[in-house]
């Protein structure tokens, strides 16, 4: 490695992505392809950085497999950055393994942890959590140690575990300090200030009441029977049944639960439920068979009560009754939710964590973009979605896959 070259690469590790481009921006060596495509990530460009990063990948010789591993770890985060999910994951497996074999521990724990952000906007937390415990902390350095436990929060907030998020950022906020990168503060502060925003709000019978991240964690493990909007199902402590593939279940238990102690008409029940406004016989039998089956789901936390009027909610061991329902609700919110984080989204991307076909994402852009939610950037397979950042509350709740119930 020459003089340019390392000092290049010392002005990237330290966040000088400028310093970085003056020493090597005029050269097409494979080593300063790399290290320009680095830096054009850092200052924005991404789609000028993946060029150059597959240019450098090409360039290195099939001797430098090492090399080449480096630049497709470069060039996943920077797919990550762009919200570009299309590829496939085993290039970055592959890519990990080749720099363990090297013994490169550094960049194999950057390439880990790209896959775990990965995982984590993709709502796949599950997974996300199994490969942040893979990361060996003895190899990461400040910054990537910063950017592990910002994951970690974001997976503790996402499951609600308020503590352990917070003493996560208190580490990243520590390592982020050690590391001297504005960008990885910034991004500590910002997260902070999620506990601050309302993240949800309870509904029962004395109103409507904001909560935040940690009011919410409380009303979760009390003895309060929580009808939940947000993750879709009902629980009391440790007890959950979830109702998300269930969704008349879910729109009866919630109607009860808003009513409470009072009881539902079978008409508002079966308008709710099914969607008919002038309801027959055959609607009241079924609305009768549903509410059987949410009455055997949820024996072991309430019972349901048939009235002169309609059904009533009556928790056990006389608890109280309370709807926990997002900061925003409706088809959109999780697609909202997405695209504030600030960063342009493809359709593709989007449908791919929403769970969702791309049909049905692009008719939500298309209704949010009519009514100035949204707006696209570049066309066809280019083009990238934008929203403003939803202020006032954190996103957490609305994110796919927010609360897992395992």
């Amino acid at each position: 490695m020459d003089s340019l070259i390392a000092a290049s690469a010392r002005a990237l590790a330290a966040g000088d992505a400028l310093g970085a481009l003056k020493r090597v921006a005029l050269r097409d060596d494979p080593p300063a392809l790399a290290l320009r495509g680095i830096a054009m990530a850092q200052l924005g460009d991404y789609a000028r950085s993946r060029e150059l990063l597959r240019r450098a990948a090409r360039a290195f010789g099939s001797h430098e497999e090492l090399a080449r591993a480096r630049c497709v770890v470069a060039e996943a985060e920077v797919a990550l950055a762009m919200r570009d999910f299309a590829g496939s994951p085993r290039a970055l497996a592959a890519a990990t393994a080749t720099l363990e074999a090297h013994a490169d521990r550094g960049n194999a724990m950057q390439a880990r942890l790209i896959a775990a952000r990965r995982l984590l906007l993709l709502g796949r937390l599950g997974e996300a959590a199994a490969t942040l415990d893979s990361l060996d902390a003895r190899a990461l350095t400040p910054a990537l140690s910063a950017v592990a436990e910002l994951s970690a929060a974001e997976l503790a907030l996402r499951s609600l575990r308020v503590a352990q998020a917070q003493a996560a950022l208190a580490r990243a906020h520590e390592a982020a300090s050690r590391a001297r990168v504005p960008a990885l503060l910034a991004e500590v502060a910002r997260a902070r200030e999620a506990f601050d925003r309302p993240a949800a709000r309870r509904l029962d019978a004395d109103g409507e009441l904001s909560l935040r991240l940690d009011d919410v964690a409380a009303l979760l493990a009390s003895a309060t029977l929580v009808v939940d909007a947000c993750r879709r199902g009902v629980g009391v402590g440790s007890a959950w049944c979830p109702l998300a593939r269930r969704p008349v279940l879910f729109a009866l238990a919630r109607a009860l639960a808003q009513a409470w102690p009072g009881d539902v008409d079978r008409e508002t029940l079966i308008a709710g439920a099914f969607g008919f406004r002038e309801p027959d016989e055959t609607h009241r039998a079924r609305l009768r068979v549903e509410i059987g089956r949410l009455r055997a789901l949820v024996r072991d936390m309430a019972t349901i009560e048939a009235t002169a009027r309609g059904f009533a909610l009556r928790p056990l061991a006389a608890r109280a009754v309370a709807v926990l329902a997002p900061p925003i609700e409706g088809e959109q919110a999780s697609l909202l939710a997405l695209l504030s984080d600030g960063a342009p989204w493809s359709t593709s991307a989007l449908a791919l964590a929403l769970g969702a076909s791309q049909r049905t994402v692009q008719r939500a852009l298309a209704e949010l973009e009519a009514d100035g939610g949204v707006r696209a950037l570049g066309r066809a397979r280019a083009q990238r979605w934008l929203a403003p950042p939803l202020t006032g509350f954190t996103t957490i709740l609305l994110l796919p896959a927010a609360l897992p119930s395992e």
